[in-house]
């Protein structure tokens, strides 16, 4: 005969662990949202919740105000061409605005402007000035993905690079034999990931051809906007060619 109590008991803590996360944070720290301007305590977010990652708002996470935040700091208010990979309803407003000629695109999702596969995409070669890569390319074959994004860009073009990164790793963790959605859970976070990446992230991105800067808020931002502490924004640029000085 099956125990009431306990059954009972995990019925209770699983709803009250819904109850918690759907909750502001215990601490109410005041935030302030990038993205609507919500000023005001967070909620949690997150299979392993984080304890106010979420606007109450606008529903925005961490990594899409950081986004904003950069966008802000760098003052890069004039895009240009811009295609968006798996676009976040947060930043498409945004990116829209800024650009003269704005392009989602997804592989699977239909409410998108190009389906399109990152790692051959059907796409003219030196056609775009900025792309919005966002946590993406721990899905896909990445030196392909990175090929690609390279080829389809301009010459002086910028493609803005997210992705996990474990910074005390050498070398990325990922081996292609994993393939079940539990396995790819337990060894890189994600039942749809392939690769966690370490500081080589970096060597990867230059030997597809890019020059690499980095963005990462400082101290009083994470507090100030919720955001994730030494969380890095890869902005990875295609070169110009160099003048002909025999010409």
């Amino acid at each position: 005969m099956v125990e009431v109590k306990p059954l009972l008991a995990r019925a209770l803590k699983k709803a009250a662990v819904a109850l918690e996360n759907d909750a502001p944070a215990v601490l109410a720290v005041v935030r302030t949202c990038t993205i609507c301007g919500y000023v005001g305590p967070f909620r949690r977010t997150g299979a392993h919740a984080r304890s106010d990652g979420a606007c109450p708002s606008c529903k925005s996470m961490e990594r899409h105000r950081q986004l904003k935040l950069m966008l802000d700091r760098l003052e890069m208010n004039e895009l240009g061409r811009t295609l968006h990979f798996a676009p976040e309803s947060w930043l498409k407003p945004i990116l829209r605005e800024r650009s003269s000629d704005y392009v989602t695109t997804d592989y699977i999702r239909d409410d998108v402007d190009l389906k399109l596969n990152i790692e051959a995409l059907d796409l003219e070669s030196d056609s775009f000035d900025t792309i919005l890569c966002s946590h993406v390319l721990e899905h896909v074959d990445d030196r392909k993905a990175l090929a690609e994004l390279f080829r389809v860009l301009r010459p002086g073009g910028l493609a803005i690079l997210a992705v996990p990164i474990i910074e005390g790793w050498d070398k990325t963790y990922e081996d292609p034999s994993i393939t079940s959605p539990l396995a790819r859970r337990i060894n890189f976070g994600q039942d749809d990931h392939v690769r966690v990446y370490g500081r080589d992230f970096r060597d990867r991105v230059r030997a597809a051809g890019f020059t690499l800067r980095e963005f990462s808020a400082d101290g009083m931002d994470t507090v100030k906007y919720g955001l994730a502490r030494g969380a890095r924004i890869f902005l990875a640029y295609k070169p110009r060619p160099e003048p002909d000085t025999l010409a």
